[in-house]
């Protein structure tokens, strides 16, 4: 069986943009097209209708590159156990108040049952202090936790 892959929109957003010159947003950019080319065919993957409407914000040259990415990736749906368990996140303060996209993500990703969350914020999602509260309030609705993980951290 094929693990499963939720790509928040920040991995997208990477992909997508113009090199930077700032050298750790440039490596997570290399780092990305390579997971992208290199590694992404191993998972099944998908995205969610949260992502679509994020990444289709702004610039809107931007926005069709970003949207075009992503054509061919199954979108999940926001489902009222993905806002159940948000709500909660938010509640318990495993993510913080004016973080509600950011614990909708991971609530998505665990109401589907997905293996892996891949972002590159680790202000919010993949981050060291506040990965076990996440984890606590998922299991706690008696979910599994996906892995939340960069694209750096993710495969061989």
């Amino acid at each position: 069986m094929t693990a499963t892959v939720y790509i928040e929109s920040s991995v997208i957003s990477y992909l997508a943009s113009r090199p930077s010159r700032d050298l750790v947003i440039a490596a997570r950019q290399a780092i990305t097209a390579e997971w992208w080319d290199a590694r992404r065919h191993q998972y099944d993957v998908f995205i969610s209708t949260l992502v679509e409407n994020e990444i289709s914000k702004g610039d809107p040259n931007a926005a069709q590159t970003r949207l075009a990415l992503v054509d061919e990736i199954p979108a999940l749906d926001i489902t009222d156990q993905a806002n159940a368990l948000a709500k909660d996140l938010i509640a318990l303060g495993a993510v913080p108040k004016n973080s509600e996209d950011d614990a909708l993500h991971i609530g998505i990703a665990a109401a589907a049952g997905i293996d892996y969350l891949l972002t590159w914020n680790f202000k919010h999602i993949n981050n060291a202090e506040t990965k076990q509260a996440i984890a606590a309030v998922i299991e706690r609705h008696g979910f599994l936790c996906p892995v939340l993980c960069s694209p750096e951290e993710l495969g061989p």
